[in-house]
C-alpha cells in the first residue's frame, strides 16, 4: 500500500545549499512530501546555533523550482521561507542532514538544531537530522538516506508535543546494521570545552581558530550519545525552557537567607 504523503515540506540545514547532506535530505523528502521546498544558507553556517540576522539585510537567490539560498543563518532561512517565500506554511520542517552527530551540549551550538528551534518558535513541527561519522572523508550518507524516511514516518505517525522539536541522530554503521529508533535524553555528549589556537598570517598579523574540545567520557545509558555509540538511532525532544531547577531553588534559598 502506498504511504500517505505530506502536502508541503520545508528543508533547510546549516552546512549550506550545496552540502551533500542536504542532497540526501532532498531525496528523503521526495518520498515524504508532495511539495518540497528548500531554503538553505548560501554558505556553511555550522555553529551559529539559533542566531537571527537582526543587523543586516538578507539576500535571497533563486536556485530552481521551490529552491532558494539565503545570505543568513539557518534560523533566517526558516523565517524567510515561512514568512516570505512559501505560499502557505509547511506541515513539517526538516533540518539537515548534518555532517556529524549533534549530541548533548553541542545541540546548544548547532545550526541544524537552531533551524528546528526557529520552526518551533513559529509553531511548526520540526525535526533536526544528523549523521554521525568517524572519518570526515567517509561519512555514511547512505545510512541516513535509507533510514530517514521510515524514521520520519514513524515519528510523524506517533506525533509529539507542540512545545518541542525533535533531534534525530543516525549512527556511523551501515543502514542494515543500525539498531532501532530509541527515545533518548540530551545528556552531556562529548563536548568538554573550547580551545583557541593563535597563528600569524603572511603579513605578520595575528589570527585565531576556535575549536571544540571533545572526549569519550561515558554518558548516561539513555542519552543520545550512548545510544549512537551502541549503533542505535536516537531521537530527543528539545524545547526552549532551560532553567536548572536545583540551581534555581538553591539560589532562591540563599537570597532569602
Amino acid at each position: 500500500m502506498t504511504e500517505p504523503r505530506l502536502e508541503r515540506v520545508l528543508l533547510t540545514n546549516d552546512d549550506g545549499i550545496d552540502a551533500p547532506g542536504l542532497a540526501a535530505l532532498e531525496a528523503v523528502a521526495a518520498e515524504l512530501g508532495v511539495e518540497v521546498w528548500v531554503v538553505a544558507p548560501d554558505h556553511d553556517q555550522s555553529g551559529v546555533s539559533h542566531a537571527l540576522s537582526l543587523h543586516q539585510p538578507l539576500r535571497v537567490t533563486h536556485r530552481g523550482d521551490r529552491r532558494f539560498s539565503v545570505s543568513g543563518t539557518p534560523g533566517d532561512c526558516v523565517a524567510m521561507a515561512v514568512c516570505q517565500l512559501m505560499p502557505a506554511p509547511p506541515q513539517l520542517v526538516l533540518s539537515g542532514i548534518n555532517k556529524g552527530a549533534n549530541l548533548g551540549r553541542e545541540t546548544v551550538f548547532s545550526g541544524t538544531v537552531g533551524a528546528a528551534m526557529a520552526a518551533l518558535l513559529l509553531e511548526l513541527p520540526a525535526i533536526a537530522l544528523s549523521q554521525a561519522f568517524t572519518r570526515r572523508d567517509a561519512v555514511r550518507w547512505d545510512t541516513a538516506r535509507q533510514l530517514a524516511p521510515g524514521v520520519i514516518r514513524q515519528l510523524w505517525a506517533a506525533g509529539w508535543a507542540p512545545g518541542a522539536c525533535l533531534n534525530v541522530n543516525f549512527p556511523d554503521v551501515p543502514a542494515d546494521q543500525a539498531g532501532p529508533l530509541q527515545v533518548t535524553r540530551q545528556g552531556r555528549g562529548r563536548m568538554r570545552g573550547l580551545e583557541v589556537t593563535g597563528r600569524t598570517d603572511l603579513r605578520e598579523q595575528a589570527y585565531y581558530w576556535l575549536n571544540i574540545k571533545r572526549d569519550d567520557t561515558p554518558d548516561a545509558q539513555d542519552s543520545e550519545t550512548a545510544v549512537i555509540a551502541r549503533g542505535g538511532i536516537a531521537v530527543t525532544p528539545l524545547h526552549f525552557e532551560r532553567t536548572e531547577e536545583q540551581a534555581r531553588d538553591e539560589l532562591e534559598a540563599r537570597l532569602r537567607g
